[in-house]
């Protein structure tokens, strides 16, 4: 069960970056088409660029409102209103690790006299 939660947490802390990289590509494939159109290709390649970068970012723009809105969904994927990592789950469990491996030894099992 932690796998998966490892798993989904990942693929939360993935998926915005992913989202706006899927826009901008299918904004430039947009582009491309409407630069058929075009008799310059230096002119075409620059709407194919703006087509994509306009995409990625209304894609980005409308995800970051969308987890603004959703603690659901910012809960399950493990990240912030602003669509960044949240690590406080993980810096709790490096601060516990650290502080069980600082634990004061055990005393060693000597016999009643003292002698080792």
């Amino acid at each position: 069960m932690r796998w998966v939660r490892l798993l989904f947490r990942i693929f939360g802390w993935l998926l915005t970056p992913f989202l706006a990289w899927a826009a901008s590509f299918f904004g430039a494939v947009a582009g491309a088409l409407l630069a058929l159109k075009l008799e310059d290709p230096v002119r075409g390649v620059i709407v194919t660029a703006v087509c994509g970068g306009l995409a990625g970012f209304a894609c980005l723009i409308g995800w970051l409102r969308f987890l603004r809105r959703s603690p659901e969904i910012r809960e399950v994927l493990a990240v912030t209103a602003d669509g960044t990592p949240d690590t406080t789950d993980i810096v709790a469990a490096i601060d516990e690790a650290t502080t069980l491996d600082e634990a004061p030894p055990e005393p060693s099992h000597s016999d009643p006299a003292g002698r080792t």
